[in-house]
């Protein structure tokens, strides 16, 4: 897959099917749109993504900046779908203030060679977002592209979008938020040295620091599958403040041990938890029925259930308890 990004001057010689848009989730809506671009491949074109670095909202300091998927996790899905190009658009103030007519000439149609459009119908784009499906229609006989607008995808009535599902990951709803997304909320990363305290326990642990800008559930244990080398593992993961990793101190706050003990986190930490989720949060995951050296690799984890938030252990011991009744329960996903 080509990736174009960090500029504005790009030129293909070949001509092109695109999907344009956010594509913060890539969900089922997403989706509807790159199978249009995809099926477009049989007739001699490729499929092209155009998206921005950074989403407008955030540009004007209207979002956290968090996301559901990061750029490097934009770029796997693409790959895997099979997307031949990929627009990672610079969104800036004068990038922002381009006129949408002059944006459609100049990108889509004369340097992308834009002959198939597929966008989203609430779609903007340009300056004061004028840039919607309707400009598209109105110039595509003049450009000589075909435009296909897709509309809202909708399950159970409630149409696909990324803020709803931010709000479903926000309150730990993972098998719901599985359904909007085609697939389990993933974190990628790159596996890391830690304490080994899992290794001690009985338990071997890989860990894995995400990106900051990326959206995580609450803290706590969930039920997971780790892919790694294109094989999937039944796994349980923790989510949650770690201390030094790699030899680094990232932070050594547990949310949960605010609650009284034997108390769970309620409605009381959801400020501690919100500031903690500022910070470097670690994900530790010990992966069922594998024996081998994860270190360094590439890993993507999916979060299937949310199975309990942190709790304060009085011991190891008691901690160890624990760990071996998550095991079992996620044997039982």
């Amino acid at each position: 897959m080509e990736i174009i990004a960090d500029s504005l001057d790009f030129q293909l010689n070949r001509e092109t099917a695109i999907a344009i848009g956010k594509f913060d989730g890539v969900h089922v809506g997403h989706r509807r749109l790159l199978e249009e671009i995809l099926a477009k491949k049989k007739e001699g074109l490729e499929a092209c993504v155009f998206t921005f670095d950074i989403s407008p909202a955030v540009l004007f300091g209207f979002g956290d900046g968090k996301v559901l998927t990061t750029r490097e996790e934009k770029r796997r899905i693409f790959k895997e779908l099979g997307v031949d190009v990929l627009v990672e658009f610079p969104m800036t103030y004068q990038t922002a203030a381009i006129d949408a007519e002059e944006f459609a000439r100049k990108y889509l149609s004369e340097a992308l060679c834009g002959r198939f459009i597929a966008a989203g119908n609430d779609l903007s784009f340009g300056r004061h977002g004028k840039g919607d499906a309707a400009l598209l229609w109105r110039l595509s006989e003049e450009l000589a592209f075909e435009v296909k607008t897709i509309h809202k995808v909708e399950i159970d009535g409630i149409p696909a979008s990324s803020t709803y599902i931010r709000s479903l990951v926000e309150a730990g709803k993972m098998e719901e938020a599985t359904r909007f997304l085609g697939e389990p909320y993933c974190i990628d990363g790159t596996v890391l040295h830690g304490r080994h305290l899992g290794h001690s326990l009985g338990f071997p642990t890989m860990n894995m620091i995400p990106d900051e800008d990326k959206l995580l559930p609450p803290f706590g244990v969930y039920a997971s599958k780790v892919r790694i080398e294109n094989k999937l593992y039944k796994a349980i993961t923790n989510i949650g403040l770690k201390p030094t990793v790699n030899d680094e101190t990232v932070a050594n706050v547990n949310v949960a041990s605010h609650a009284r003990d034997g108390e769970t986190a309620g409605e009381n930490d959801k400020n501690l938890t919100n500031k903690a989720n500022v910070m470097h949060a670690g994900v530790e995951t010990h992966l069922l029925d594998y024996d081998g050296d994860l270190y360094d690799q590439e890993a993507q984890v999916f979060l299937h259930h949310f199975q309990r938030p942190e709790q304060k252990f009085e011991n190891l011991e008691a901690l160890k308890a624990q760990i071996a009744k998550d095991v079992e329960a996620c044997r039982m996903e």
